[in-house]
């Protein structure tokens, strides 16, 4: 009996063998290749005084070889163990000066070849710029490095010799004197890492005492001991002060250091370090914390507070750990920390008038702690302006209410509302405080000479698509007046306000047919200059058809999409085999679901994601396709999940057959992640489609139990809406072909590769045309130029096999 258990395995293995195998990497159409390798818009970063920019090339797609370096997965973070830094990096390849109104560019000398720069900085006078080069060439002399550019020189220069520690991803930060950085470096003289030890010395126990500690599902976690050895020996940092000539004087103890900030006066920092006991069900951002006020000689000045682990927070979205909470420095004072502490058990179900308090206590920190305002929503953010003007704001997750106000932090008193919104009415948006950098280099409300008056940047979504704006808000008459706004043909963003009394702003503007650059805007005069000539990557394709369509849902929803045609597309050659790409979006109100979004005068940037790539292969493209799910009143979003999906699509199409562009009969649906679970599911509840792909994505609800996107009800308080949301249970039903991709790393919430695996083995167990794709060493989002072209390989083959090539007179009518 035994034998034959064996041999049947053996049997089962070498079939199973026989079906999954590694393939050889494959590339798409030149034309579709090409437009992968265009190169990427350089990044700009601007001087808070306005005086210099710097333009920084972005490093190309890397090659499976650099994404297949050692990483270590653990506590919800990723890490490169040669370099001691993130494991996945979209770096700068190199500095170019430009001072703003002059034309010329003045690159910077004294970097590497192939340079890897990251954490780019100002320091708070703009004489200096300060970065991380990471090196790699080989195990030995990997390390991330903490470099200085002195901009009147262009010159560039390693400033210390000991290696930063990047693992939180903040590795160094100003201090207000501009000759004075804090970095985190790692241990010297550490030893070696500590080896994984294979051999357990007993069983990994976890229990609960009978409190509730639901937790959504995470990826990257410590597993066991040793695996909590390994975390400590890379995340473990010596905070030290390092000034302009490389001096390093170490400041405090080291410690597993997430937070090292300087006070705005520059006499204190504020440490935040994690401890144990740690969670093998959380990650580090919910491990326990210590919060502590060094001086600048890394002596202790104050304890604030020592948070235990966060593991019993109820998982509804509005919920936090009880004590205090995200503490930080006022930005406008010396030295003043604040924080928040829920008033309501941190539990959103809870009633209570106030759900937050928000305390400071100013330097020297002895005395007790100054309660600044009560809330009675969520604490969100808060603006930090004068000292006798802040603004704070609020949110409730239930019904998407969003309230603002303003507070003089020198008085007591009951905050004043400013706004009281629905945080998805994006037509009735004010918009963002806009805020500058002050001298120190901390980021306080732009304000008028009198205090009286905060400026307001938006994005200002209308029916006819957003239109950035910059208004002036005054705050006693609560009325703004409107300084520009984006004016077709151009979209043009807000990017910064270099002088309120001139009107001076940068702005980034673009079209359908020029890439975005950059434009000193002199609003009072009217005028325009160009700040950047960045050519158009995609000239050689040419100008790409767009239009958004506006139409409605059954139930008279409005609805919106982009719709992309092939360059050379005219309405007599017929409709066109059609790929729809969406991500479904919960709302709660019919009216904000239905409000116009993006706008018909962007540039077209391609991303390895997008599926704006198949018009160069002749299909209709529509694009970003709305597909609102809407719970209005008592009811919730996903209690009519599917319903309102089949609708949704069923819209679409039939608006592009009446524009006479899509072929009923030979349309396809794609989707990315929770785009992913949408194709599933209308593949399982129509038949709307001849093929889908599904990349990344979640199919079984049961495995994420605790809610999902914004599904904030558990398993066992919804099972029905679960079981009805996910295609898993619906396999016997998916008669369409399908193409299932996943990263063999995803590091997302939720969609582990396990979710494609088992989904692909219901379909085949039930007969379906599926094909499963796993892009080796790839997270939620892909990286490696080598598995992005093949995905495309991938996904053109099944659409020219399964859509564009289907034989129109053996189509069935899309229902």
């Amino acid at each position: 009996m035994q034998k034959l258990s064996v041999l049947t395995g053996a049997l089962w293995l070498s079939a199973l063998a026989a079906q999954a195998q590694e393939a050889t990497y494959q590339t798409p159409p030149k034309i579709i290749a090409d437009l992968v390798d265009a190169p990427a818009t350089p990044r700009l970063s601007l001087s808070s005084d306005g005086k210099w920019m710097v333009l920084m090339p972005v490093q190309d797609l890397p090659s499976i070889a650099e994404l297949s370096q050692p990483e270590l997965r653990m506590a919800g973070l990723r890490l490169n163990p040669r370099t001691n830094g993130p494991s996945r990096v979209s770096y700068s390849t190199g500095l170019t000066l430009k001072r703003i109104g002059d034309t010329k560019e003045t690159p910077v000398q004294g970097l590497p070849k192939a340079a890897k720069i990251s954490e780019v900085s100002w320091s708070p006078d703009n004489t200096k710029l300060a970065f991380a080069l990471t090196t790699d060439a080989t195990p030995t002399d990997s390390r991330m490095e903490l470099w200085l550019v002195d901009v009147a020189s262009a010159k560039a220069r390693k400033l210390m010799n000991l290696p930063l520690n990047g693992v939180f991803g903040n590795s160094f930060d100003w201090v207000a004197d501009s000759r004075t950085l804090i970095a985190h470096t790692v241990l010297p003289n550490r030893g070696e890492a500590p080896a994984s030890n294979a051999v357990p010395t007993g069983p990994i126990v976890q229990e609960n005492a009978g409190k509730k500690a639901g937790v959504r599902t995470y990826q990257d976690l410590l597993k066991n001991p040793s695996d909590e050895k390994i975390f400590d020996y890379y995340a473990t940092t010596q905070l030290v002060k390092v000034d302009l000539d490389g001096k390093t004087t170490p400041l405090g103890q080291p410690g597993v250091i997430q937070v090292a900030a300087p006070s705005p006066d520059g006499k204190y920092v504020l440490v935040k370090t994690r401890h144990r006991p740690y969670s093998y069900q959380l990650t580090v951002g919910s491990f326990p914390v210590k919060v502590d006020v060094l001086d600048l000689n890394g002596q202790p000045v104050k304890t604030i507070t020592d948070l235990p682990l966060a593991d019993n927070v109820p998982t509804s979205f509005d919920a936090v750990p009880t004590g205090q909470r995200l503490h930080a420095w006022r930005e406008d004072a010396p030295a003043t920390l604040f924080w928040v502490e829920a008033q309501d058990g941190g539990d959103p179900k809870v009633q209570a008038p106030v759900r937050d308090k928000l305390f400071t206590l100013a330097a020297p920190f002895a005395g007790a702690p100054q309660e600044l305002a009560a809330l009675p929503l969520r604490y969100n953010d808060i603006y930090w302006g004068t000292s006798s003007l802040a603004l704070i704001q609020g949110s409730r997750w239930a019904d998407r209410k969003e309230m603002t106000w303003t507070i003089n932090p020198s008085a007591k008193g009951a905050p004043t509302v400013l706004f009281d919104r629905s945080s998805q009415d994006t037509y009735n948006d004010p918009g963002t405080p806009y805020q500058h950098r002050n001298a120190a280099g901390h980021y306080v409300l732009a304000t008028d000479a009198k205090g009286q008056s905060i400026y307001m940047v938006g994005t200002g979504a209308s029916p006819e698509g957003d239109r950035p704006f910059v208004d002036q808000l005054d705050l006693k008459t609560k009325k703004a007046s409107r300084w520009w706004r984006s004016e077709a043909p151009y979209y043009e963003v807000p990017v910064a306000i270099l002088d309120t009394d001139k009107r001076l702003l940068v702005t980034r503007r673009e079209s359908p047919k020029e890439n975005p650059n950059y434009f000193l805007r002199d609003v009072n005069k009217k005028k325009i200059t160009a700040l950047t000539k960045f050519s158009n990557p995609y000239a050689a394709v040419g100008s790409l058809q767009k239009q958004v369509l506006k139409y409605k849902r059954a139930d008279g929803v409005d609805l919106t999409a982009n719709l992309y045609l092939p360059p050379n597309y005219k309405k007599s050659d017929g409709p066109l085999p059609t790929l729809i790409e969406a991500y479904p979006v919960e709302f709660k109100d019919k009216s904000d679901a239905g409000q116009v979004k993006g706008s018909p005068y962007t540039f077209t940037r391609l991303s390895w994601a997008t599926p704006i790539f198949w018009v160069t292969q002749g299909y209709a493209v529509l694009q970003g396709t709305s597909i609102p799910i809407v719970g209005e009143g008592n009811k919730e979003p996903n209690d009519t999940y599917t319903e309102q999906l089949v609708a949704s699509a069923k819209a679409a199409i039939d608006e592009g057959v009446r524009l006479g562009v899509v072929d009923r009969n030979r349309v396809g649906v794609m989707g990315h992640s929770y785009g992913a679970f949408m194709t599933a599911n209308l593949l399982a509840h129509s038949n709307l489609f001849k093929a889908g792909i599904a990349r990344s994505g979640a199919y079984n609800r049961t495995l994420t139990p605790f809610g999902f996107q914004a599904e904030e009800r558990t398993y066992w308080q919804a099972p029905e809406v679960y079981n009805a949301m996910s295609p898993f249970n619906y396999a016997d039903k998916v008669k369409t072909p399908i193409l299932l991709i996943h990263g063999e790393a995803d590091n997302n919430s939720g969609t582990f590769p396990l979710q494609s695996e088992r989904f692909y083995n219901a379909l085949k167990g039930h007969g379906a045309t599926v094909r499963y794709v796993v892009l080796p060493f790839e997270a939620h989002s892909y990286a490696s130029r080598e598995n992005i072209m093949h995905m495309l390989w991938e996904m053109n083959t099944w659409l020219d096999k399964y859509v564009k090539n289907t034989p129109t007179s053996s189509a069935q009518p899309a229902q």
